[in-house]
């Protein structure tokens, strides 16, 4: 009998990339196929509602699945959503999608493969995983050798304490439940034997990893500890965590970036708004003036680092006054890229009562300014690399193709999209092909290499240097031996 073909599509966060990827992992293991949205008969949406943009997102795909179905006059469809939207949503979403047989939220993520083989074995059963765990529940599943990605998620914990007034993270992935370290150092061991090479440690604030439930943060002795016990695994060669809450990152975490060696030089810190005002409306519980210490001694201790952060522009009651301070900070700071969104009212988030609302078409003017800013912040960044020699953890290849340098000169320049991804039009006779990997910088860099065994260059390090900087990449050749 053929193997069932499901297609998961991941919305959201690196959190939810992750666990996406667990998932298809496991059903692989259980004999399903993993292939692409018009072959498949069970879908996985794994859904974010961080952002009403995202939410609306899914509830478009979920009307995409149910029109293919339709026209296509299929049968034996099943249909799963898990994630933020599935646990925001509940019940009713079951009803106002027919076509939902499984809801799982980010507690249930454990059981869903199970739940899937039910669902099989019942045609007629619907079933919802919505409960939320008192701790983290553990995955099966280890590592085979050779089967892990060069660059790999690990979480190390699950929810938030934070309630900042706009979020809905605490609602929709309940509070914060830590892994314990062996578990956490036992997932590690098993990608670093199966091949990967860099670890980034996820969870919604990883600063306050192991301080469940403790309105007072001591110190970051935890977090700190975890640091340095995953840095000092044979086989690690890069290690980077998200996402950093500033009012929780301690002095031993800071410390971390000057002495651990296998510590990327990058840190996302978000920010949120410039304003300390807006800030004190938000619930962040820090200032700029401590916003700006901790970016202080970062680069004390690693004065090469990379930063990048959220924005939030046109949080309620945010003045122009208000904005301009987020454009000075964003100045001062100098991020490298930065993830930027207007603010919309998300549900059971305080800030739906807030008075004030700024005007979308304000609040969207905002938006631009920022990004504009930005976005040449970035470019200088990226062209600010040209002629410097990186090493490169090259992960899979590239998903776009490029001109070669002769061939862009003489275009004009610029990025292209080819309808044979991957390789070097310019580079006839030399069967090259592109891959892609990230600086320890994490800057995103295709270079064109020859064929190369079975799995290609996918976990090697290579030295490259840059030639050419495009809008959100670099391009370079390869300067030196591979290891």
């Amino acid at each position: 009998m053929a193997a069932t073909v499901f297609h998961i599509q991941t919305f959201g966060c690196q959190m939810n990339a992750g666990d996406s990827a667990w998932l298809a992992r496991s059903l692989r293991s259980r004999g399903f196929a993993q292939g692409a949205f018009e072959d498949a008969s069970l879908y996985v949406l794994n859904t974010c509602s961080v952002r009403d943009k995202a939410e609306q997102k899914v509830y478009s795909e979920l009307g995409r699945i149910a029109r293919l179905c339709g026209v296509r006059r299929r049968q034996g469809i099943t249909v799963c959503v898990g994630g933020c939207v599935a646990q925001q949503a509940g019940p009713a979403l079951m009803r106002r999608f027919p076509q939902i047989r499984l809801l799982f939220g980010p507690d249930g993520i454990a059981r869903a493969p199970e739940a899937i083989d039910r669902l099989l074995e019942e045609p007629s059963l619907r079933l919802n995983l919505l409960a939320f765990a008192d701790q983290y529940e553990e995955r099966a599943g280890v590592w085979q050798e050779g089967t892990a990605p060069a660059s790999a998620f690990v979480n190390i914990m699950q929810g938030c304490d934070n309630f900042c007034a706009y979020c809905i993270v605490p609602h929709v992935r309940g509070r914060q439940k830590s892994r314990k370290p062996e578990a956490v150092l036992d997932e590690c061991r098993s990608l670093l034997a199966a091949g990967t090479r860099e670890v980034t440690l996820l969870g919604q604030n990883v600063n306050a990893y192991g301080l469940d439930g403790e309105s007072e943060r001591p110190d970051g002795a935890p977090f700190a500890r975890l640091l340095r016990d995953v840095a000092a695994l044979p086989g690690l060669s890069r290690l980077r965590f998200v996402t950093s809450h500033p009012k929780d990152i301690a002095p031993e975490v800071v410390s971390a970036f000057g002495d651990l060696e296998p510590l990327c030089p990058r840190l996302h810190l978000p920010l949120q708004s410039g304003s300390d005002r807006i800030l004190q409306r938000m619930g962040r519980r820090y200032d700029t003036a401590r916003y700006l210490d901790i970016v202080d001694s970062l680069r004390r201790a690693r004065p090469d680092i990379l930063l990048t952060t959220d924005i939030i522009a046109g949080f309620p009651g945010e003045t122009e006054e208000d904005f301009a301070a987020t454009l000075d900070m964003m100045r001062r700071v100098r991020f490298a890229a930065s993830f930027s969104f207007v603010y919309s009212d998300r549900p059971q988030a305080r800030a739906v009562l807030l008075p004030d609302k700024v005007e979308r078409a304000v609040a969207l003017n905002r938006l631009s300014r920022l990004q504009r800013w930005q976005n040449e912040a970035s470019d200088q960044l990226l062209r600010s690399m040209i002629g410097k020699t990186a090493t490169i953890l090259l992960e899979e290849p590239s998903r776009r193709s490029f001109l070669s340098r002769e061939a862009a000169d003489k275009e004009g320049g610029g990025e292209v999209a080819g309808t044979k991804p991957d390789v070097f039009p310019g580079g006839k006779g030399t069967g090259k092909q592109s891959w892609q990997g990230k600086t320890p910088h994490g800057l995103i860099v295709h270079v064109p290499l020859p064929p190369r065994g079975k799995d290609g260059w996918q976990g090697v390090l290579l030295p490259v240097s840059i030639e050419r900087a495009t809008k959100h990449s670099l391009q370079g050749k390869q300067a030196g031996a591979p290891w």
